[in-house]
């Protein structure tokens, strides 16, 4: 240090100018540390979604990682931004290329270009520099036109519609005539169809509380307090409350379902003033699922949510009482009495396993303990899942052929390698209690093979909870157990809504503004798979 100091120049306008130098390499020092980290935390989130793809539906902790590394690059991407690193969104970026060292700066050159739906509205200002030069006044002629494109957002707004209903007499007899008052989605409020929908599809949806939506509104000029929000979610939801039970009378007909729960906690003042707990209890979100999709089938998708107050099997068996077929789901002791034989020697229920399940045991186990055991039955079942790839899609009777064909040997040969290994490892270990699942239940596994209806996982379950897993993120718990039976009908509608194709809340709109004057006999026709809007063309969801 003393060594440097002594060579320092003592002209001062050379300091100052070493000083220009110093502070410009430390700008493109930082500049390139900046994409450096943003091309790290970018491969980071590729390489998790690419573990994802490659062992399926994968572990809570690959999934809280993937979580994690989005806000981290979300959070990195706007320091980048703020500090002036990115150009225009205008081209779009080679998401093809492999980043570099000489190629860092790429990762963060340029944000791809936003995408619009066709059905965006337009607007066309046209910048017309006149008719005549401004140099020499001579008449200008149209050689073309450069156009670009500027995306706006039309902030939501609150909207007042006054009804008035002028009273008039007739002239000669006196008699009084006025036009008959609208019917209203809620019989003397003020909430309009497309508000209330608003409301249930942030709350129940979005995952925005009550209190949160107090405040947006209140944004916009409008204080609704959130009893009068809670008034208008209960009621509305007892309004739609024939399609919500027509929709799970559909589902629960189908002879193919898909079964799965989830935990959720629910508020209980009265166990606080028993002594019992904290006052929260643990209760269980079931999802139902009808999806025909994968096998060309008839039926109209669909998911039912019902809750539960905890994990006991009664609950499973009021809730798929008048219910029969095949049922995939995973080893849950409370589905055993399903599949046990009836009088006549058949089960009500078929048992179809999950491959997702099983596999994702081996993952956790290769990913903890580099197992090559584990490894070698992930790259077995893999096989098996490449098949249901080129089948997706097709009907029943080709999937069963197929499979038959190539999957069958496939499965025979994971079969005698999987009792093979059972006998080699340690029968305590985590590898062993892995093969014990599915060796238990191989009839379960193999119900694939001679039934082409049949999945080979239960995945459409598991993203039918999905979303009531999000939401505990933000509303970390239920109000009451009669919220969490609000919850689960709300999530039915909307859910469903979606399978279908839907945009859930101009659904909703629509059947808040028709209902009322809807016949019960035609309710059918107000089904998700059935609707056609009132006036306009169907929202699709985007």
């Amino acid at each position: 240090m003393l060594n440097a100091a002594s060579d320092l120049p003592e002209d001062p306008a050379l300091l100052k100018a070493m000083v220009a130098r110093l502070q410009a390499e430390n700008t493109k020092l930082t500049t390139t540390l900046r994409a450096h980290d943003l091309v790290v935390q970018a491969l980071r989130l590729q390489i998790a979604k690419l573990r994802k793809q490659a062992f399926g539906k994968s572990s809570e902790k690959i999934e809280r990682e993937i979580e994690q590394l989005e806000l981290a690059l979300e959070d990195v991407l706007v320091t980048v931004a703020q500090q002036g690193l990115t150009t225009s969104d205008q081209k779009e970026p080679d998401v093809q290329g492999t980043a570099t060292s000489a190629d860092i700066s790429s990762a963060s050159r340029s944000s791809r270009r936003p995408r619009v739906s066709a059905d965006t509205p337009r607007e066309r200002r046209k910048l017309d520099p006149g008719s005549t030069c401004p140099d020499c006044g001579g008449e200008l002629r149209l050689v073309g036109e450069d156009v670009s494109e500027i995306l706006e957002m039309i902030t939501a707004k609150l909207k007042v519609i006054e009804v008035a209903r002028p009273k008039k007499s007739c002239r000669c007899c006196e008699k009084m005539v006025q036009a008959p008052a609208p019917s209203r989605p809620i019989p003397g409020s003020m909430a309009g169809g497309s508000l209330l929908a608003h409301v249930l599809v942030s709350k129940f949806d979005d995952h925005l509380p009550l209190y949160r939506q107090n405040e947006i509104f209140a944004r916009m000029g409008a204080d609704i307090p959130r009893s009068t929000l809670a008034d208008w979610c209960g009621r509305s939801m007892r309004i739609l409350q024939p399609v919500i039970d027509r929709i799970e009378a559909s589902v629960l007909s189908s002879d193919i379902l898909h079964a799965d729960d989830t935990p959720i906690r629910v508020l209980a003042p009265e166990r606080r003033a028993k002594g019992i707990g904290k006052g929260v209890m643990q209760g269980r979100m079931w999802g139902y699922v009808c999806d025909q999709r994968p096998w060309a089938g008839t039926a109209p998708p669909g998911v039912v949510y019902r809750y539960a107050p905890n994990w006991k099997a009664e609950h499973v068996l009021a809730h798929l009482d008048n219910a029969s077929g095949v049922l995939q789901a995973d080893a849950y002791k409370g589905y055993a009495k399903l599949y046990e034989p009836l009088l006549d020697g058949e089960p009500r229920f078929r048992e179809a396993a999950c491959f997702a399940h099983w596999r994702r045991d081996f993952h956790d186990i290769w990913t903890s303990q580099k197992s090559e055991i584990a490894h070698e039955a992930l790259e077995r079942i893999g096989q098996l899942y490449d098949i249901e790839r080129e089948i997706a899609g097709k009907p029943a009777d080709i999937r069963r052929a197929v499979r038959q064909e190539l999957s069958k040997p496939k499965l025979e040969a994971l079969h005698a390698w999987a009792e093979q290994q059972l006998t080699r490892i340690s029968t305590k270990g985590d590898l062993a209690k892995a093969f014990r699942y599915a060796l238990g239940r191989w009839h379960a596994f193999s119900l694939f093979l001679d039934d082409g209806r049949v999945a080979i996982d239960n995945n459409a379950a598991e993203r039918a909870v999905r979303p009531i897993c999000l939401g505990k993120k933000n509303w970390l718990f239920a109000g009451s157990e009669a919220g969490a039976q609000t919850l689960a009908r709300a999530m039915t509608l909307i859910e469903t809504a979606k399978m279908n194709g839907l945009d859930p809340q101009a659904y909703i709109t629509d059947l808040l503004d028709r209902i009322h004057d809807h016949k019960i006999s035609k309710i059918d026709e107000l089904l998700p798979w059935n609707w056609v809007p009132h006036s306009g063309p169907q929202a699709l969801a985007a």
